[in-house]
C-alpha cells in the first residue's frame, strides 16, 4: 500500500468523523423545559443526551488523532508509536488510523 492510499483512508475517516460529530452535537442539544414530553420521556432524553455527549467527546478525539497522524504523513514521524518508538504495523493504521501507539504499548 503506498501513501497516497494512506491519504486517502485517512482523508475519508476524517470525514466520517466530522460528520459523525455534526450528528452527535445535534443529538445532544438540551430539550427544552417547556416541551411536554413527559416524565418518564424527559429522564430517557436526559440519559440519551449524556451518552450522545459521551459519544461526541470520543469522536472529538478520534478526529484530533487523526488530524495529528495526517501531519505527520510523509514524515519519518508517520507511522511510529508515541511510545516504544517502534514502528505500527501497517494493518493497524489500516484499521484505526487515529493510532498513536502500537498494540502492545495501546494496552
Amino acid at each position: 500500500m503506498d501513501s497516497d492510499e494512506i491519504k486517502h483512508k485517512l482523508l475519508d475517516e476524517i470525514s466520517k468523523t466530522e460528520e459523525l460529530i455534526v450528528e452527535y452535537k445535534e443529538l445532544s442539544k438540551p430539550i427544552a423545559p417547556d416541551c411536554a414530553i413527559g416524565r418518564v420521556s424527559r429522564m430517557d432524553a436526559i440519559n440519551n443526551k449524556s451518552v450522545m455527549e459521551a459519544s461526541l467527546r470520543q469522536a472529538e478525539s478520534k478526529l484530533r488523532n487523526l488530524q495529528r497522524v495526517f501531519s505527520q504523513l510523509g514524515s519519518d514521524e508517520f507511522g511510529i508509536c508515541l511510545k516504544c518508538k517502534q514502528p505500527i504495523p501497517l494493518g493497524r493504521i489500516l484499521i484505526r488510523p487515529e493510532s498513536l501507539f502500537c498494540v502492545n504499548c495501546a494496552q
